[in-house]
């Protein structure tokens, strides 16, 4: 076909010599070329509009914008990568980041600087989930300011598992500092006095996190004592279901069992090879920690310490155990090693008959 009788491919119109735009691979006219594609501000190339995006003004091309431009993960605003502001990989814009310091409930992925309370080399981070007394910061401000009175220990964050409500955060601290330094009961009393609850709820957890570096001074030693963790969790589920105060269906969902071998060393295997993710009773997805996610919430203080206890036995014993030690350990025998200082552990033990043989009728939260 001549250059005198080519068509348009976009419009059908019929097109002389000089009026031919050749354009990726299509026959344009000059009004179809100029309706149809533009120049991206960015790279200035020239492509088909439809390939573009508009971002505050600017028009720009799918490979610039992919690589030159992010969203606030707070509005959901376009804006690029070297005017936003990131809280660890998060991009925010300058109005959401700012907002970040004012709102008393921070977003879900918070995490500041972690401030390590007491002497050792076992510390405990808490996240209590509060639900049903809504997501308010002048609430949380008062729960806040009950913990917060000499240091700041805790802090308060979003969780889109709770319907109405917030999460508490501890900073790590030892076992001996949550017990004797860190006022939990005047927290608890303050939450329960505004409405919250958390042992009623069908949604509320209280997760503990072990500081990974107790474990030992390399990441092998690390792994071979935490394996004992999981093994334990494992060999003494019945038990641990029964103190965790949860259903078999939210434990289920929340706080899955990985599933037992017959040595520590192949239960942490296997645990590990199914890549489960954290919603697990054991979460091994952290770099600075594990995370027992067994409990459920709870605003009752003497609860609270019992399930510190406990974690606190378990890490203790695969610190100081070898796996056979462990692997041999009956439920009593490990029942029997606790030291009389965890009065709270030893009584709620009792209460929900798991303390060798000594049954106890009350129901305990």
């Amino acid at each position: 076909m001549n250059k005198e009788n080519q068509i348009c491919s976009e419009c059908r119109a019929g097109l002389k010599e000089g009026e031919v735009i050749n354009f990726d691979g299509r026959v344009l006219c000059n009004d179809c070329y100029d309706a149809l594609t533009v120049i991206c501000d960015d790279c200035a190339e020239r492509m088909w509009h439809s390939n573009t995006v508009d971002v505050n003004g600017r028009t720009l091309c799918m490979d610039c914008y992919e690589r030159n431009y992010t969203t606030c993960t707070h509005c959901g605003c376009c804006l690029a990568n070297d005017e936003a502001s990131y809280l660890e990989d998060d991009p925010y814009c300058d109005e959401c980041y700012s907002k970040l310091d004012d709102e008393t409930i921070k977003p879900y992925d918070y995490k500041p600087e972690p401030i390590f309370y007491g002497s050792g080399s076992l510390y405990y981070g808490v996240e209590l989930e509060i639900d049903r007394g809504g997501e308010r910061n002048d609430y949380a401000e008062a729960v806040l300011g009950a913990g917060n009175t000499h240091d700041q220990h805790i802090y308060a964050k979003h969780d889109g598992s709770i319907c109405d409500g917030f999460e508490i955060v501890s900073h790590p601290m030892t076992l001996d500092y949550h017990t004797h330094r860190m006022n939990w009961q005047e927290v608890m009393d303050m939450a329960l006095s505004l409405g919250y609850r958390s042992h009623q709820t069908e949604t509320c957890g209280l997760h503990i996190h072990a500081s990974r570096k107790a474990f030992g001074d390399d990441y092998d030693s690390q792994e071979e004592k935490i394996a004992r963790v999981v093994h334990f969790v494992e060999m003494h589920w019945n038990e641990l279901l029964k103190f965790s105060r949860r259903t078999e269906f939210h434990m289920s969902r929340w706080a899955s069992r990985y599933g037992i071998s017959t040595t520590a060393k192949d239960t942490y295997k296997n645990a590990k090879a199914k890549h489960s993710g954290r919603y697990v009773a054991v979460n091994l997805e952290n770099y600075a920690t594990i995370e027992f996610r067994l409990f459920r919430g709870t605003l009752r203080y003497q609860t609270f310490l019992a399930a510190l206890q406990l974690t606190d036995e378990i890490c203790r014993l695969a610190i100081r155990l070898s796996d056979q030690e462990l692997e041999g350990m009956s439920w009593s025998d490990f029942v029997m090693l606790i030291g009389a200082d965890k009065r709270e552990l030893i009584d709620y033990l009792k209460a929900k008959q798991l303390y060798v043989n000594e049954p106890v009728d009350t129901e305990v939260e």
